[in-house]
């Protein structure tokens, strides 16, 4: 059995019971858009196959603000498969940068690989299934759907992104919208438009169904 197969089932396994937004379903296609940018570049395609199937493997939402827990999961199931050292080393270096942390985060390490993968984590967070996902996610933490009363908070420091329990709408613009004009290559921007304006359609529509629009 290869890697990659080998690393499916192990992702399958982990996730079993995973929150909706962030289980195996969100993985492959993560995976899959991963794969269409790759073949649009010269890249290491182990290496973006590997990071987009592991990427996820311990999200720090779900394991108290951890950071460490997804790399440290990631190199210990690649090391027990035996693959080389620097592959290890490159994978973990893309998982652990990956998050957009509120945007506040300046990368640590940069690779054709990481921008691929992260190019294919962002869309999956925008267009039908980033709203789909992003209320999923508000629902699992029980948090409101709107409020008018509390404004998107546009300044918010890493930490505070992460701690924040503000309405789900507000995550739109905290984050969401942000995401077109963050891609970092040709496909991605590409792909990224389409799904940004449907968000701006949706919103749209919820303002004025929110306002009693008959």
């Amino acid at each position: 059995m290869g890697i990659v197969d080998a690393t499916i089932i192990f992702v399958k396994q982990q996730l079993e019971g995973a929150e909706a937004g962030h289980d195996w379903f969100h993985i492959e296609r993560v995976y899959r858009n991963a794969l269409h940018i790759a073949d649009q570049e010269q890249c290491n395609r182990e290496a973006v196959q590997l990071a987009a199937l592991l990427h996820d493997i311990a999200d720090s939402k779900f394991h108290g603000g951890d950071e460490t827990i997804g790399p440290i999961t990631a190199r210990a199931f690649l090391e027990s498969q035996n693959v080389e050292e620097s592959t290890i080393n490159h994978v973990v270096r893309i998982i652990e940068n990956i998050s957009f942390k509120g945007g506040k985060t300046d990368r640590t390490f940069s690779s054709l690989e990481l921008d691929i993968v992260q190019d294919a984590d962002r869309l999956d967070a925008i267009g039908a299934i980033g709203i789909a996902r992003t209320f999923a996610y508000g629902g699992f933490k029980n948090r409101p759907l709107y409020d008018p009363a509390i404004a998107p908070n546009m300044h918010m420091t890493k930490e505070e992104y992460k701690a924040s329990h503000a309405p789900t709408l507000n995550h739109f613009y905290e984050k969401l919208l942000l995401l077109k004009d963050r891609m970092n290559t040709a496909t991605g921007k590409k792909l990224a438009e389409d799904r940004h304006r449907f968000m701006e359609v949706f919103l749209a529509k919820f303002y004025a169904e929110w306002d009693g629009e008959k």
